[in-house]
């Protein structure tokens, strides 16, 4: 790891914020929710994948790959440099998006297999 040191800007109330800062804002949120959207799909279908590969327990297993789909989110965010300060509930949203996603990947994919 390098030594950089990260400049954190201090932190402005709303109104002493520009629309520039508020956009920029806004585009960091919308990458967080596309990244724990997208790796939600991911592990859905790897976990679609696992379901017809072995058949037995298939879904304790697709549960756990889901947690770890979360779990590793946080390292994804930190390699593309995401990681601002988010707090417990920004956490929880993007937890929830991964979830939700692979949720309803997986089950789209369960439901269309042939039979």
């Amino acid at each position: 790891m390098s030594d950089e040191i990260i400049e954190e800007k201090p932190v402005q109330t709303k109104k002493q914020k520009t629309k520039a800062d508020k956009q920029a804002e806004h585009i960091e949120r919308i990458k967080r929710t596309l990244t724990a959207s997208l790796i939600g799909i991911f592990v859905g279908g790897l976990s679609y994948y696992i379901s017809i590969s072995y058949s037995n327990d298939s879904g304790l297993l697709a549960l756990m790959l889901m947690i770890a789909g979360i779990v590793v989110q946080k390292h994804i965010f930190m390699l593309l440099r995401m990681n601002g300060k988010l707090g417990a509930k920004d956490w929880f949203y993007q937890g929830f998006m991964t979830f939700a996603f692979w949720f309803m990947s997986w089950t789209i994919l369960l439901t269309a297999m042939p039979k």
